[in-house]
């Protein structure tokens, strides 16, 4: 067993400590070189960060994340709520669907809703027939929260599934017993009992949504320019490998800042409970 342990900490060593404490020391390169020869300290970067244009572009990110976040736990709650109630095959099958598309290649998923978005895409098409449009949806913030909210809405689903299907159904029942109504279950029992899978839920779709590049990219286009795609440019295009650092690095710290928050409310849920 502490043959395997070992092995573990050197992988978790190589392939996550040493590349993020390269990424720290490149926030610190004013010269934004790749060459450690050429590294000057300075804190240029987190500067430059914090200018009014990369901080409205930080806003556009949280408010895209956080409306994504909302939309998935709308739509995701209800539909873990009813496969609960379904039988084990019929909620593995309902589960299933969920997961399919996300065997398909993120790409090609997000260009099926360029397919459906656009101007002479199927939607709008669709709206033709009641004489409603055309729409322009692409390229806008609304077109770049529909795709995540596609892209990120099973994380939400399994996480309260789960939760939901862990409650014991002696509670519901002893509920019942006691003269309460399905309203009061729900909002007594069920909700308060769920909220660990909500919390995960919600986190594990903040944090993808924040830090993606590939769908602002495709469905925003130039006009929705989040975070993600700021720090991509950096290490792809721009060659600044100092700023993209420094805005990796500050990413890193408000992601920590969700994770820490979930866990602190975590832990508040489960002492009400028990």
């Amino acid at each position: 067993m502490k043959k395997y342990t070992n092995i573990y900490i050197a992988w978790a060593a190589v392939f996550i400590i040493l590349p993020l404490i390269l990424i720290l020391l490149y926030s610190f390169n004013g010269s934004g070189s790749i060459a450690f020869e050429n590294f000057d300290f300075s804190l240029a970067n987190y500067a430059r960060f914090f200018s009014p244009l990369y901080l409205k572009m930080l806003g556009v990110s949280l408010a895209i994340a956080i409306a994504t976040t909302i939309f998935c736990l709308i739509i995701g709650y209800p539909i873990s709520y009813i496969m609960s109630k379904k039988d084990d095959r019929t909620a593995q099958i309902m589960l299933f669907i969920f997961i399919m598309p996300m065997w398909i290649n993120l790409l090609l998923r997000t260009y099926g809703w360029i397919t459906l978005l656009g101007r002479n895409g199927l939607l709008n098409r669709f709206l033709g027939i009641f004489n409603i449009g055309p729409l322009n949806i692409m390229y806008t913030p609304a077109a770049v929260i529909v795709g995540m909210v596609y892209e990120f809405l099973p994380f939400m689903v399994i996480q309260i599934y789960n939760a939901l299907k862990k409650i014991d159904p002696n509670l519901i029942e002893a509920g019942l017993d006691l003269g309460a109504s399905k309203k009061e279950i729900f909002t007594k029992v069920m909700l308060p009992l769920s909220m660990p899978g909500v919390y995960t839920g919600i986190i594990m779709v903040f944090i993808p949504a924040i830090s993606t590049f590939v769908v602002s990219n495709l469905l925003g286009g130039q006009k929705v320019y989040m975070i993600g795609n700021l720090i991509d440019q950096q290490f792809t295009f721009t060659g600044n490998w100092g700023f993209g650092s420094a805005a990796a690095i500050i990413l890193m710290v408000i992601l920590f800042i969700a994770l820490g928050l979930q866990r602190r409310f975590g832990r508040d849920i489960e002492g009400e409970m028990f």
